[in-house]
């Protein structure tokens, strides 16, 4: 063991009290998938539906949620805030973060499409706040996630007031980046909204700093603890979907409020002047073909009955099969999408973190690993392209050396500056997901082209002059299969349906009929989502990133995560806690040259599980691990 190596393991032992969470909920194996591995290689479909029927959780959790009577009051506070002046903040780390950025561009989107006098305004009164900023969006930040100060930081450089709303989410409870956005709101005199998924005994028997926020009487709590995740400790499926379920709906109710208030004329006309205010809403939402409020469960329950159901998980298995056959060949897959961008991008970017797979990889640098997947979207410049995925211009740390000091100890103070120094907004733009970029990504026999396409798109589609029908010609020109996911009604699926039977028969197409589910869209959001991380969660299982439930690929980026990656070497090997951590750190050196560089580098989890069976050195065991997980 170098001294490097050592000394780093023993200043995160110094210290991992902080972050030992294998105590909580999120981060125990889920029963329903604990052989997960072994029956999605014998059987893909018997595969999705393990991992969605762990999606009954979220719909149970939404009925509890929907029956509490919390959303109304929530949207009341939140529309009383906007009237008076104020702003909403959704804060977040990772899936959270990225949840964050989804919001304020689902929020954004309404009123960029709204004919409302005062849709500018409120388009302009809601803001992520990531860790790491938007560069985030795309690789996890080191370190960022860690520190207080950087969630104040970053929340305070965007003016929070008292005047404000602030949600403050973390999948487990625990992240000090996200508990630094909840202080820096209270500081303020800001109304904080603290967002979780863990039982609050729980939490506050293992972590002070979450026992600190939840015993604070000026938070407020919304616990939507949901169980297990299907794969163990993996946040961004059933965590960030009840999240994004429940927040979506109290988001809705706001802007049925701000669109059609009580005391606006809804006609003009004598019977419009004599109808009652909530009669009033009532005709705006039949004009507007809008479901009740209350019926919000009803869809989510129908949608998440028709993902588990033999059809699309038929059609669904498919698309697994072609791109596990991709990846295998070592090929990659392009993935096009426009009004559902955020939606792809979010689940593209947390494969990387989440199964050690290749990052999006900028257009110019020449040494890092060829991305297995990447998003492409219809905008003739990535900057243009980056701000429709978005909403809005995107928002990166650029902070100076002189920002950084006092934030962080000393002795993270270089590297932090140097980490910096590489999320910048120029960066960002370096991953060319306009236009311009496809020229850098050319599909060839063997790679894929799935388009992501919604109902109010499928011209895009027919149309042999649509991006959507242009990409995926190109791709079947080029050798390289083709697939579909098509959100529509059940008529409008049908029409897709036949059009890429005679189109073309050997695309994998997915045809999920969404319900009506009001002006955002909320449940067809929740249910791509499932969608998706079943999708790629799949395929990862089949690619020997998981076993049982556990994701033995895991990136230790993080104080959390390399708690985690220490957890599972323990469980794997038999090793005691401190042993398994120096492990850790020998293997964290070892392959941290390829990691900085965003090359290719086989899993620390592995190759430390490897080392310890067979005695081997790191080089051996990494040469050994395919021959054990295939």
């Amino acid at each position: 063991m170098s001294d490097t190596s050592r000394r780093r393991a023993e200043e995160f032992l110094r210290i991992c009290d902080q972050f030992k969470l294998g105590a909580l909920t999120t981060e125990s194996s889920h029963p329903v998938t604990a052989n997960l591995s072994d029956v999605a290689r014998q059987d893909i479909a018997a595969g999705l539906k393990l991992l969605f029927d762990v999606d009954d959780d979220v719909v149970r959790t939404y009925r509890e949620f929907a029956d509490s009577g919390r959303a109304a009051r929530m949207a009341s506070t939140i529309r009383d805030a906007l009237l008076s002046g104020g702003n909403i903040f959704f804060t977040g780390c990772g899936s959270t973060g990225r949840l964050s950025i989804q919001l304020v561009s689902i929020w954004r989107d309404f009123w960029q499409r709204s004919n409302d006098r005062q849709a500018k305004e409120w388009e302009n009164r809601a803001f992520p706040v990531m860790a790491g900023g938007d560069f985030a969006l795309i690789k996890a930040v080191e370190g960022f996630e860690d520190f207080t100060e950087f969630g104040k930081k970053q929340i305070g450089e965007l003016g929070v007031c008292d005047k404000d709303i602030v949600f403050a989410i973390t999948e487990g409870g625990e992240t000090s980046f996200v508990i630094g956005t909840a202080w820096k709101g209270i500081e303020v005199g800001a109304k904080v909204y603290f967002v979780y998924n863990n039982p609050d005994d729980v939490l506050c028997q293992h972590v002070q700093r979450s026992r600190e926020v939840i015993q604070d009487a000026r938070i407020e709590k919304l616990n939507l603890t949901t169980g297990p995740m299907g794969i163990t400790g993996s946040t961004r499926m059933q965590a960030t979907s009840i999240q994004l379920a429940v927040l979506l709906t109290v988001l809705e109710m706001v802007v049925r409020e701000l669109s059609w208030p009580p005391d606006k004329p809804l006609l003009d006309t004598p019977t419009g002047d004599n109808m009652s205010a909530e009669e009033k809403r009532e005709l705006f939402l039949v004009v507007n073909d809008v479901a009740p409020t209350g019926d919000f469960l009803h869809p989510l329950t129908e949608l998440h009955a028709t993902l588990k159901s033999p059809a699309i998980i038929a059609q669904l298995a498919r698309l697994v099969a072609r791109e596990e056959s991709v990846y295998r060949a070592g090929r990659k897959v392009n993935y096009y999408a426009d009004q559902l961008g955020i939606d792809m991008l979010t689940d593209t970017t947390e494969r990387s973190p989440t199964y050690c797979t290749p990052p999006f990889r900028k257009f110019d640098d020449t040494t890092a690993a060829e991305s297995w997947a990447f998003l492409y979207v219809p905008y003739p410049d990535s900057p243009t392209a980056w701000e429709r995925v978005c909403k809005r211009t995107p928002r990166c740390v650029q902070w100076q050396p002189d920002d950084v000091r006092g934030l962080v100890p000393d002795d993270k103070f270089t590297r932090t500056v140097e980490v910096i120094s590489k999320i910048s907004y120029a960066e960002l733009m370096r991953f060319r997901i306009g236009l311009d970029g496809i020229k850098h990504r050319p599909l060839q026999g063997g790679d894929c082209a799935v388009a992501l396409v919604r109902q109010d798109e499928t011209e895009s589609l027919f149309s042999p002059q649509g991006f959507f029908r242009q990409r995926l010609e190109a791709a079947r020109e080029a050798g390289a299969k083709t697939g579909v996911i098509f959100l529509g009604s059940t008529e409008a699926g049908a029409r897709v349906g036949d059009f890429i039977g005679q189109w073309n028969p050997d695309c994998a197409a997915v045809l999920l009929p969404v319900p009506n589910s009001g002006l955002l869209n909320g449940v067809m959001r929740v249910g791509l989502k499932m969608l998706l991380n079943t999708l790629s969660t799949c395929t990862m299982v089949r690619l020997g990133r998981v076993m049982g439930n556990y994701m033995i690929w895991v990136v230790p980026s993080n104080l959390k995560l390399i708690d985690r990656a220490t957890r599972y070497i323990q469980k794997l090997t038999g090793l005691e806690y401190v042993q398994a951590n120096h492990l850790l750190f020998e293997v964290i050196e070892y392959v941290g040259p390829r990691m900085k560089a965003d090359q290719a580098y086989p899993p620390v989890v592995g190759v430390s599980v490897m080392r310890h069976r067979h005695g081997l050195g790191n080089e051996d065991a990494e040469r050994r691990l395919p021959q054990e997980i295939g």
